[in-house]
């Protein structure tokens, strides 16, 4: 009968599931996740000097002030020490998470498909593969071949095709100013080339309701930057974040964090890390990795056309502006803000969401060698920003497919909010 075929074809997806996510669900096994509370500045400083020197614990969320959570996922072979350590220092601390691979376990049973994605993409339904984002890019080309350009800049360390998708409004006798955007540089922060995913389609599909957006700009999206580290996180660790290329500095240690790895204060005194295994090393030397010279040379390709740079990370409700290395303000530090200022206040007034937006330094952390700061010290670029999307699912990183919509529209709204003052700006 009907209903027997159908149970059937639930329960084979989900023996397949199983078995494909066994190994990667054994590498979770046990790791457990803390919430840390600091009390008060001296705590806070400790707490930061902690995470400086044990990097061996990923901290998910490092907080920015007393009134805030930093939550920490530990190994179960370092989950003594940490506690030691915490004791040690004073800092108040409660276990949230006893195994993180039953989150792992569900979010792979959640995001599985029996057939075929349907092309184009509807982004609400799944987080996407690298080839199947690559390929959506190419069957808008077709759909609309006189608006929409794709091109291959380059290729990842594994040999994976690094594409790049062009929108425009088909008026190609004039020299228009750029709009570029990327995702997916954090390998575990999957909801970013959702975004990208979206952004495509309303500029394309839905391109009546955003011309305007496209009369004298060109838009250039690449939305997995990370590719090799992104299907990493899909296949083997759900939280990997850095890109896979071995260091021959330390043989255990693969990757790279790329956005530390571009030349602007790369390898800066604070905002990166000269160790392999840390999570925020910052190469062997700048733009050691092919994904942050593809970066660097869309860039750079585009040279003084490019007018906004955007970069998708998340979470954490944030729109950062250079700089990362010092509380010090680039030239158009106010211009920036002006479109900063747009985006937060057309999001707080349609959904209720806040974010935070201001200088990288003093806002979050000090970072060094990342794209923002890159894009505005190398080409000039007058608008470059890192929005922070909002947190999802248990660890802030793992939004289930059900969050996908509500989270990916919260952020349009904000982007486009941005785009039009950008629009607006007589930008030379």
């Amino acid at each position: 009968m009907w209903w027997q075929k159908k149970v059937l074809k639930v329960v084979l997806v989900v023996l397949w599931m199983v078995t494909t996510v066994a190994h990667s669900f054994e590498l979770y096994k046990d790791y457990k996740v803390y919430d840390i509370f600091a009390e008060d500045e001296q705590q806070l400083r400790s707490l930061y000097q902690l995470h400086k020197d044990n990097r061996a614990y990923d901290f998910l969320n490092l907080a920015r002030t007393t009134k805030q959570i930093s939550k920490v996922l530990v190994a179960p072979q370092q989950d003594a020490k940490l506690r030691n350590l915490l004791d040690k220092n004073s800092l108040n601390f409660s276990l949230i998470m006893e195994d993180v691979s039953e989150i792992i376990l569900r979010e792979r049973l959640e995001n599985a498909r029996d057939t075929p994605p349907q092309y184009p993409l509807n982004v609400f339904e799944r987080y996407y593969r690298h080839d199947e984002i690559n390929e959506h890019m190419e069957v808008l080309a077709k759909l609309y071949p006189h608006r929409v350009f794709v091109k291959t800049f380059g290729r990842s360390y594994e040999k994976r095709p690094l594409k790049v998708i062009t929108i425009t409004n088909g008026d190609v006798s004039r020299d228009k100013k750029v709009v570029f955007i990327d995702a997916g540089m954090h390998a575990r922060e999957w909801i970013t080339p959702a975004m990208a995913l979206h952004i495509m389609n309303e500029l394309t599909l839905n391109f009546t309701n955003h011309k305007e957006l496209l009369n004298d700009f060109d838009w250039v999206i690449m939305p997995v930057v990370n590719a090799d580290g992104y299907e990493y996180s899909h296949e083997e660790k759900r939280y990997w974040r850095k890109t896979r290329s071995p260091s021959d500095l330390e043989q255990d240690c693969y990757g790279t964090d790329p956005n530390r790895n571009f030349d602007h204060y790369w390898g800066w005194e604070e905002g990166s890390s000269p160790d392999p295994c840390d999570e925020t090393y910052h190469g062997e030397k700048a733009f050691s990795e092919p994904e942050t010279q593809v970066v660097r040379d869309i860039m750079h390709s585009y040279g003084a056309k490019l007018k906004w740079y955007l970069t998708l990370h998340s979470y954490g409700n944030l729109i950062l502006l250079p700089w990362g290395h010092t509380p010090e303000l680039p030239e158009n530090y106010f211009a920036m803000m002006d479109v900063a200022d747009a985006g937060a206040m057309a999001i707080v007034l349609s959904t209720g969401g806040v974010y935070s937006y201001g200088n990288t330094y003093q806002l979050i952390y000090p970072t060094s060698g990342d794209s923002a700061d890159y894009a505005v010290s190398a080409l000039n670029v007058p608008i470059s920003l890192c929005i922070e999307m909002p947190a999802g699912g248990f660890l802030g990183f793992d939004p289930p497919v059900r969050q996908i919509e509500d989270i990916v529209l919260e952020t349009w709204i904000g982007i486009r909010a941005m785009a039009e003052v950008v629009v607006q700006k007589k930008l030379k």
